[in-house]
């Protein structure tokens, strides 16, 4: 009866607002990383080839040359939200609507009724297992939405980096989907074009960390951008100076220690954005890594605690664990999940000797960067560019993650305490 219910919304939706995806070419974005990524620099390419666009994902809502910050507390947003954009986007004489798909939204209908024209999939991983019921429910969601954008002709781009390609483009085969990777020929030859040239000495930070994830994002684009006829001198100039994206391995400062924030909350993605710090900013040589780690709260996969925990013991020098979102979970207890992944020592006890916990997330920025030396590199996970931080009781803190570091760096004037 639920499903019946998000089929009708969706259905209504898109007759109330007079089925606009049907009027501009519609691209969805979906996977457990790189979504925002790989939309984002979708739409840096197609405005470099004159196009005007719409974008609306986690991090905001864009109509031609006017952008918000997304609000909505979803990247795939239900009630009839997502035609009102499309709508909204055909009004404003945008050709190109770009739509961050997520398995939640699929599970609830909100990717139906929507004429999509492609749709992209970057890679999968274990993520909001608890809310589907297993990985399988939830690879079946990010499943469905593909084929239910083929079915509207879609044509469907899948990562051939991604160790479930097989499984999905198998699943997939009756579309003759398109295979894109990091790997590829093509790929090969634009990369050193893009590729700012950087040196020991740079006091500027790269605006784009070319980690391996993100060389993934970017074929996702180009392969996209290929698709519908871009030509190359829009994408190079697109991605040559492309400036990241809010929260997404963002640095705040370069030197003399870097420091940098990511929206990694999943093992995968920390044990990607510890590798891209260690190896990307200092080419496996040099100073030490330093995390301020947490985990969400309110039930949310709480499998992947332990597992955050190993992985951080295994990259970091220094640890500091600290409150991401609780919810109305103890703080204290989600902290002792996390330690729970840690090496066991003499006696079977959490070998506690690099990390230490200090729950106040303001405190335990200030404390990390305290510790940083010239050559570290510290790295803030699970807020990005998020607002607020959830704490019990359904309230809000009001957080913006690069502000605090940076008014920590300030109030410290440049000197750093060993």
């Amino acid at each position: 009866m639920r499903d019946f219910y998000h089929f009708l919304r969706a259905w209504a939706g898109a007759i109330v607002h007079g089925d606009p995806s049907r009027k501009i070419y519609v691209i969805g974005v979906t996977g457990t990383k790189g979504k925002t990524t790989t939309l984002e620099l979708l739409n840096a390419i197609l405005e470099a080839a004159g196009k005007k666009t719409a974008l609306l994902s986690s991090l905001r809502v864009k109509i031609g040359g006017d952008s918000t910050k997304n609000t909505l507390g979803n990247s795939m947003p239900g009630r009839g939200r997502l035609q009102k954009f499309l709508k909204d986007a055909v009004a404003a004489g945008c050709r190109y609507a770009l739509i961050e798909a997520t398995s939640q939204g699929a599970v609830q209908s909100r990717h139906r009724f929507i004429a999509w024209n492609a749709a992209v999939w970057t890679n999968l991983a274990p993520e909001h297992i608890e809310s589907h019921g297993s990985f399988e429910k939830y690879r079946a969601a990010k499943l469905g939405f593909l084929r239910y954008a083929a079915r509207c002709g879609a044509k469907i781009f899948l990562n051939a980096s991604d160790p479930n390609f097989g499984f999905m483009h198998d699943a997939l085969a009756g579309f003759r989907p398109v295979a894109f990777a990091a790997e590829d020929e093509e790929m090969s030859r634009i990369m050193p074009g893009i590729t700012p040239a950087r040196a020991a000495g740079d006091i500027v930070p790269p605006p784009f960390l070319l980690s391996g994830f993100n060389r993934e994002n970017i074929a996702a684009a180009v392969a996209v951008a290929r698709g519908i006829g871009i030509g190359e001198k829009p994408i190079e100039d697109a991605l040559r100076h492309f400036k990241g994206v809010p929260g997404r391995m963002e640095f705040v400062q370069w030197q003399p220690f870097a420091v940098i924030i990511d929206y990694a909350h999943t093992p995968d993605s920390l044990e990607l954005a510890y590798r891209a710090a260690r190896q990307e900013m200092r080419n496996g040589e040099g100073g030490r890594l330093i995390a301020v780690l947490g985990a969400a709260g309110g039930g949310r996969d709480k499998w992947k605690r332990p597992e955050m925990g190993r992985v951080a013991a295994e990259y970091c020098d220094k640890i500091i664990l600290t409150d991401e979102d609780p919810y109305d979970e103890d703080p204290e207890g989600i902290i002792e999940e996390i330690v729970s992944g840690f090496p066991r020592g003499v006696g079977g006890e959490y070998h506690m000797v690099h990390a230490e916990v200090v729950l106040d997330r303001h405190q335990a920025i200030k404390r990390a960067l305290s510790l940083a030396l010239p050559g570290d590199v510290v790295v803030m996970t699970g807020k990005g560019s998020e607002d607020c931080i959830h704490v019990a009781k359904g309230k809000k803190i009001p957080w913006d993650e690069r502000t605090a570091a940076e008014k920590i760096l300030a109030e410290a004037k440049g000197v750093v305490a060993a």
